[in-house]
């Protein structure tokens, strides 16, 4: 997922981390020293701030993936040792915050949940030659530039928006059995404006008709303007990635004019406060793509050990890939014998078949994961896992 923020703010952190980058240009390969008792690993995320709920989340399911290694003996006998810092769902807090680890001679960083906070720290961990994995920063760009260049030392544990926006295409059509639908999309993140395009690409390849394209931007309150239009289009489906807040405000309003079209999202829809501020009734009739559902076998021992932990709570979807990414470190560490950053991250670039919390996945070259996504339903407030879909390749 995409930190919300506007492209001049975007601009601004950007030049200052490039700055900052270079003052660390110089200190590349800070490691933990090999003989040490403990494997240091910073833990990077956003604790306070708009995208709190993701990071806190995240963050709890690194723990406790590091906890299991940690209680199990550790790695060759050393404890994984977590610096948690918190980034503010801001850029320029995460450079900043992604900085203190690398000059505290972390051997890898976990984190930030955000897209635009993973873009803002990936110059310094590259230029510092520190691994980071992103739990849910679901944009291309995380781990590949603008050139199409493999970012040396930037992983992921989640799916990208590609994969989300063509599982969507295919299930409104195959499934939905669509044939015209309304793009709404966020203008003020790239997250929601990427999906928005590949969505209407697989749509229209398909054979379906984009009847109308309409935009909203962070924290509007009222859509019922642009929803009063969008139903005078009368699709098949509505189409909307974009993140719990706005989508309970617009799920809510769209019923109340009486739009009773499939409403269709992705996984910035997955968390607890869309029922809070929409409602149960009105997103009956809903339907988003996401990492895992408790319902799917391959998860049930993670939601077991996460409850026990966590005091009876149950893990959300940022809890679940925050411990993948744990599980993708750890096993790094394993398979390179050493708390180097270089062999760390040589050791991520070359994972094959590991289980994790969600499942087994492999690395593949452009350093994302191979695996599935899930259509969630949602009836009466509840969640009902509708399908999973393998990626193509």
């Amino acid at each position: 997922m995409e930190l919300k923020g506007k492209r001049l703010k975007i601009v601004g952190t950007l030049l200052g981390v490039t700055m900052m980058s270079a003052v660390l240009s110089g200190c590349g390969g800070q490691k933990n020293a090999d003989d040490a008792n403990t494997i240091k690993i910073g833990a990077n995320f956003e604790l306070t701030g708009n995208a709190a709920n993701y990071g806190s989340a995240a963050l709890d399911g690194l723990r406790l993936a590091v906890k299991e290694v940690n209680d199990a003996g550790g790695i060759d006998g050393k404890k994984i040792e977590l610096e948690e810092v918190d980034s503010k769902s801001e850029a320029s807090e995460s450079a900043n915050a992604t900085t203190k680890l690398v000059t505290d001679k972390v051997s890898a960083i976990v984190g930030p949940a955000t897209t635009g906070d993973v873009l803002a720290s990936s110059p310094i961990v590259t230029d510092s030659k520190i691994p980071l994995i992103a739990p849910a920063a679901t944009s291309p760009k995380v781990t590949v530039d603008d050139n199409g260049k493999v970012k040396p030392f930037v992983f992921r544990s989640c799916f990208i928006d590609p994969q989300q926006g063509e599982v969507m295409s295919t299930f409104a059509v195959k499934t939905l059995h669509a044939k015209t639908a309304v793009i709404y999309v966020d203008s003020s993140t790239d997250y929601s404006k990427s999906l928005g395009k590949v969505f209407r690409e697989k749509f229209e390849a398909s054979g379906g008709q984009i009847v109308d394209e309409e935009a909203f931007v962070q924290k509007d309150q009222d859509f019922k303007t642009t929803l009063t239009k969008i139903k005078a289009a009368n699709p098949d489906i509505i189409f909307i990635p974009a993140y719990y807040e706005e989508v309970g405000k617009i799920v809510k309003q769209a019923r109340e004019l009486g739009i009773t079209a499939p409403l269709l999202g992705t996984d910035g829809w997955d968390d607890t406060k869309v029922i809070d501020i929409a409602g149960k009734d009105p997103l009956n009739n809903t339907f988003y793509s996401t990492h895992y559902s408790d319902q799917d076998k391959d998860v049930q021992n993670f939601i077991k050990m996460f409850e026990k932990e966590n005091n009876g709570k149950e893990p959300n979807v940022f809890a679940a890939l925050g411990y993948d990414a744990g599980k993708m470190l750890i096993e790094a560490i394993k398979q390179a014998k050493s708390s180097d950053p270089q062999k760390i991250r040589d050791a991520l670039e070359n994972l094959k078949d590991i289980q994790v919390g969600t499942g087994v996945i492999s690395i593949n070259k452009d350093h994302n994961p191979i695996k599935s996504a899930v259509i969630i339903e949602m009836k009466d407030g509840n969640k009902v896992m509708r399908e999973k879909i393998a990626p193509e390749n």
